[in-house]
């Protein structure tokens, strides 16, 4: 045989050990197809032999391993000779029986420790797995460079296909706009999608668009104001990184899963930092407002229409104000309403002649497509 798992020599009975005990045993030893019968012996420093009438083989207990069980004896085989098989009876003393290897039930492993302690090993490492995957996004996320997520923006979004709307007075209109409510040297690139739906969103790479359903809603410029700054806040906080990061962290966790509790479970915690990145982006909106001295009044009766429409948020069950992923209609109007401090008179952000370009933009644009997704 193969060194490793056995060596095969003559002996004499001379030169036998202090035998500790026996049991008969039956082999092939990997070379051939002949079957050899004897005993197995244990001597009494604990080394393993096959015993036949002119030959032994010295086993290596490490290289054994656990076959199967059948009605009355145990197969064993050799890691390294695949055709080696080892017949013993399946009530073997203590002494061998603790030397040669077990049944694996779950794993080498899981059978050493148990299946309690591995169990207990696992759920701790997969609480530590979901641990990691909610909460690195949040310090990983604003640390990725903006070139990168720029490239990642463009990637995933490029241009949208023709689906912003463009005039001249219009596109005007919304630089002066964005220019109160982004101070910063470099703009985020905003646009208005020719898509009829009351929403607004900030993409990777430094993108904000308004959807001109959101832009018809709206009754003035500062409502328009409020919306556009509270996006442009979400590209400034980097959320949509921190967000980008974290959905891809749940789609790893929950691959091949189909359990509607825990695709529950996780989803609600990860809705708890959309709330906590709303809030963040209506400080920030609030801020540049203040800066700008445009009025967050507008901003406050916006949101005042849409829990109106939406029934009152306020009456709402409690729990489904906190699975919600923004915070209500009312809390957010309530926190406009605040900031104005009594104030009523301000100047107004953009003309008249200016807010109805903007109104007009996707309708005035002959060239621009429909958005279809989203």
């Amino acid at each position: 045989m193969a060194k490793g798992c056995s060596t095969l020599s003559t002996w004499a009975r001379s030169e036998l050990m202090d035998d500790a005990f026996e049991v008969p045993a039956e082999w092939y030893d990997g070379t051939n197809a002949l079957r050899h019968s004897g005993v197995l012996r244990r001597d009494g420093r604990g080394g393993l032999s096959l015993q036949a009438s002119s030959s032994r083989v010295d086993l290596d207990a490490a290289d054994l391993r656990f076959g199967e069980t059948r009605t009355d004896r145990t197969l064993y085989r050799c890691e390294s000779v695949p055709d080696f098989r080892l017949f013993l009876p399946n009530d073997l003393p203590p002494g061998l029986a603790s030397q040669l290897p077990g049944k694996s039930e779950y794993g080498a492993w899981v059978d050493k420790l148990g299946l309690g302690k591995a169990a207990a090993i696992f759920t701790v490492l997969s609480v530590a797995a979901v641990a990691l995957f909610m909460t690195a996004p949040d310090w990983l996320g604003p640390r990725i460079p903006a070139s990168w997520e720029r490239n990642i923006g463009e990637a995933m979004v490029g241009d949208l296909g023709g689906r912003i709307c463009h005039t001249p007075e219009g596109d005007a209109a919304l630089a002066k706009l964005l220019g109160k409510v982004d101070p910063a040297r470099e703009k985020v690139r905003a646009g208005i999608a020719n898509m009829d739906m009351v929403n607004a969103i900030a993409l990777p790479g430094g993108q904000v668009l308004l959807f001109d359903g959101l832009v018809q809603q709206a009754e003035s410029p500062e409502e328009l104001a409020g919306v556009l700054a509270h996006e442009v806040g979400h590209v400034r906080e980097r959320h949509v990184m921190t967000a980008l990061l974290r959905q891809f962290g749940l789609s790893v966790l929950l691959a091949g899963a189909d359990s509607g509790l825990t695709n529950g479970a996780v989803g609600l915690a990860s809705m708890g930092y959309s709330r906590d990145a709303e809030r963040e982006a209506d400080d920030y909106a609030r801020a540049r407002m203040a800066q700008s001295d445009i009025s967050p009044l507008g901003a406050a009766s916006f949101f005042e229409r849409m829990a109106k429409e939406h029934g009152g948020e306020d009456n709402s069950p409690a729990l489904l104000g906190w699975i919600a992923s923004h915070p209500s209609s009312n809390e957010r109007a309530k926190a406009y309403r605040d900031a104005a401090g009594g104030r009523t008179a301000y100047p107004p952000a953009i003309t008249d002649d200016e807010f109805e370009a903007l109104k007009t933009m996707c309708a005035h644009d002959p060239d621009v497509e429909e958005f279809e997704f989203f």
